[in-house]
């Protein structure tokens, strides 16, 4: 296969081989002590035999005090024999899939029902008025608790980390204009900043092993007013100098990759999730992989987001283009050739066919079940069940049609 998507990917000491990653989604079906669950085992082996390039492990918490999902992984000193004999099993499965546990801590976005949420400015963005103030000592533990992690997924046998800095999360919170009061990471960017360089260098010397790959996901540009990658606290316009300032700042810190995203499914889910019904976002997301790409050493790997929505390229509601040159497969091509990006990653794809990369380098496109957009996963995840395709497997088929049978439509799809 001469195809640029199916040519093998450095990222700092590792080789990924393939350029196919499948971003973290979060699916809710944990053991109770937060331990992968044979549903967990299930969804993985499949990404393993679909021979993804690089598969990131969903949001794992830290901590339980802010948390956004009720039946969600976590990574704490007790997780460690679990998480151990999953990623040895998912090894064993598929040896040279790079695997990488996302971090995360849920801020203001955790749920208001069995955790609490947190916020770090004095005025709390609207919509989140609950969430307590926790100040530096909060955020340092939150650091802590990052460090603490990233050193159990290297125990595990992880080959690295993402330390989650998008899509409303705790890191986002920091890093955004409307983080105006001045303190330690507050207020000038130089110190919103800071919040992450912290964390990435003390993870570096708390698991002093270049093997074990760092990186973020980032929300590029939120989309709302004070989110990251705009002008000010109280500005909309898109300014993108922040966000590239940060990942160069990242890079000199020990990153090894940038996973592009943007917006914040809990504000601006179309933005982060493209939909099918306004496709025309999805475009966006190349300029702001191509901004990361331009401002990083080329040994810095670029992974971009976004491209689900492409499909076999007769996704509904493009306009202005032939399908032939709207397809997943085209454009992961095109953009790599371009250097707009060096690797595709997929989501909600990658719930209706997780063999998709395989697929694709046997050239069984024909065979591919396709993503229908119809964002009844996103659904389930916001009403803390657990997730899957609820169109090509029937135990979510089944379960999705008891849940609406029992809860109704959903009101509003935010996460």
């Amino acid at each position: 296969m001469s195809e640029l998507l199916f040519k093998s990917l450095k990222i700092g000491p590792r080789e990924a081989p393939n350029r196919i990653a499948i971003n973290a989604m979060e699916c809710c079906d944990a053991l109770e002590n937060g331990d992968p669950s044979p549903a967990t085992y299930a969804r993985y082996e499949k990404l393993f035999y679909g021979k993804a390039g690089i598969v990131f492990l969903e949001a794992i918490t830290p901590q339980y005090e802010y948390r956004s999902r009720l039946n969600q992984l976590s990574i704490l000193d007790h997780n460690l024999p679990g998480l151990k004999k999953f990623v040895s099993h998912l090894k064993s499965v598929n040896p040279e899939t790079i695997l990488l546990f996302q971090i995360t801590h849920s801020g203001e976005i955790s749920s208001n029902k069995f955790a609490k949420r947190c916020r770090v400015t004095k005025e709390p963005l609207p919509g989140y008025e609950d969430a307590e103030l926790i100040g530096e000592e909060g955020v340092e533990q939150a650091i802590k608790d990052y460090v603490n992690g990233s050193r159990i997924a290297y125990e595990a046998g992880a080959d690295g980390v993402d330390l989650k800095l998008c899509h409303g999360y705790l890191g986002s919170q920091i890093l955004r204009p409307f983080n105006r009061e001045n303190w330690k990471y507050g207020g000038k960017w130089e110190n919103r900043r800071q919040f992450a360089i912290d964390i990435y260098d003390r993870v570096r010397k708390e698991v002093n092993d270049d093997k074990f790959l760092l990186g973020s996901k980032i929300s590029c540009y939120e989309g709302f007013p004070g989110g990251c990658g705009t002008l000010g606290p109280e500005s909309a316009a898109m300014d993108l100098t922040e966000s590239i300032d940060l990942v160069k700042q990242l890079e000199a810190h020990g990153m090894h990759y940038v996973l592009q995203s943007a917006g914040s499914p809990s504000h601006t889910l179309a933005l982060a999730h493209p939909d099918i019904k306004i496709p025309d976002y999805a475009y966006m997301h190349f300029h702001f992989q191509k901004a990361y790409r331009d401002n990083l050493k080329p040994e810095t790997a670029v992974i971009g987001s976004g491209y689900t929505i492409y499909r076999e390229g007769n996704a509904k509601g493009f306009k202005a283009v032939k399908p032939e040159k709207n397809s997943m497969r085209f454009w992961g091509n095109k953009n790599i050739e371009d250097r707009v990006v060096d690797a595709i990653a997929i989501g909600r794809q990658s719930y209706a066919d997780p063999y998709l990369p395989l697929k694709m380098m046997e050239n069984k496109d024909d065979s591919i079940k396709w993503c229908t957009l119809c964002d009844r996963c996103v659904e389930m995840l916001i009403r803390q069940k657990a997730v899957g395709c609820h169109i090509f497997d029937k135990h979510f088929v089944d379960t999705y049609k008891e849940m609406r049978k029992e809860m109704g439509e959903l009101e509003a799809k935010h996460t």
